[in-house]
């Protein structure tokens, strides 16, 4: 049995933890110490998985320390805002050549570096091809429910790939492993954002042609700014990249859909937000990404449009002709 830390007690943290719980020895450690002592006494996330029994082997605590203790792979669970603040709080904690796999799929502000980057700031000394990501059409719910989902893991050391493969891996949860992790996390960062623009069509009534092109195009968008920070173009026609940007723009489930569909409704951010207890990452990565997009001369039209719809310089209603009425060109 292999020891699993997962640092980070929401939707998507719990899930993975109570998976990894089925064949491992499992420890899932939340911040709010009211929550681990729920989730301790009941197996049940109420916050944020609330219809959901986890796994009766799962232990849950609010203390860092004994949530890495002889930890042999730590999964980072927060959302992007917070993950520089507990990685710090890992230092000296874990030894350097303990698989890291952030789950977050994000950006962070300020800096606009991938979770990865993030990881390895703050642990410098810690091998960085052991700092990776999963990743993939992992809607937390589905994965609780026991359905059926295909999921990479992403790490430099195929070895340490190899080993969150086994580990995690289930006749019900599918993983695939991947060198590529600028891609994977790129393809992560990057569908957030086009489930928020396809979120504002749907909220707007338009149909699936609309959908259609604007996952297709922010596909095409995905992958050119992966390319240009060094990433694999394959990755983006895989599960990091189609795979998850399918899932998140399709379901009721995706928290970046739901919000952009409430825009296109014309309800304010504030309001949306105000309404979830839930992090929806494309909304703090957008403006990064475009900072990224124009330092490496990218062109990303949906990403830059929704980002002016998420600043308040044009409506949501004004999504879909801002894109449609750009200059004609080849595909």
């Amino acid at each position: 049995m292999t020891r699993v830390a997962v640092l980070g007690a929401g939707s998507w943290g719990t899930a993975v933890a109570s998976l990894a719980a089925g064949k491992n020895e499992a420890i899932l450690w939340a911040r709010d110490s009211n929550l681990a002592r729920d989730i301790s006494a009941t197996h049940i996330n109420s916050r944020y998985l609330p219809d959901l029994d986890l796994s009766a082997q799962l232990e849950v605590t609010d203390s860092l320390d004994r949530a890495v203790i002889e930890a042999e792979i730590v999964i980072v669970a927060v959302p992007s805002l917070g993950v520089r603040k507990v990685v710090n709080d890992l230092i000296g904690k874990i030894a350097p050549d303990v698989p890291i796999v952030s789950l977050t799929k994000g950006l962070e502000p300020l800096t606009n570096l991938r979770m990865s980057g993030v990881i390895k700031t703050e642990l410098p000394s810690h091998r960085s091809d052991r700092i990776g990501v999963l990743t993939g059409p992992n809607l937390a719910g589905e994965v609780a429910e026991g359905q059926p989902t295909a999921s990479v893991v992403a790490l430099s050391d195929k070895s340490a790939a190899q080993l969150v493969q086994e580990t995690l891996m289930t006749d019900r949860f599918r993983i695939y492993t991947n060198g590529d992790v600028v891609g994977c996390e790129i393809a992560g960062v990057v569908k957030n954002i086009v489930a928020l623009g396809v979120g504002i069509a749907v909220g707007l009534d338009y149909g699936d042609n609309a959908r259609a092109a604007l996952m297709t195009r922010g596909i095409a968008e995905m992958t050119r700014l992966g390319v240009a920070l060094g990433g694999d173009p394959l990755t983006f026609s895989g599960l990091a990249g189609m795979g998850d940007l399918i899932a998140t723009c399709s379901s009721h489930r995706s928290r970046n859909r739901r919000v952009g569909v409430e825009l296109g409704r014309g309800r304010s951010m504030d309001e949306i937000l105000a309404d979830t207890n839930m992090v929806a990452e494309g909304v703090t990565s957008t403006a990064p990404v475009v900072e990224l997009a124009r330092a490496h001369r990218v062109d990303m039209p949906i990403v830059v449009t929704v980002a002016a719809v998420l600043a308040g310089e044009l409506m949501a209603a004004e999504l879909v002709p801002a894109l449609m009425g750009r200059q004609a060109r080849s595909e």
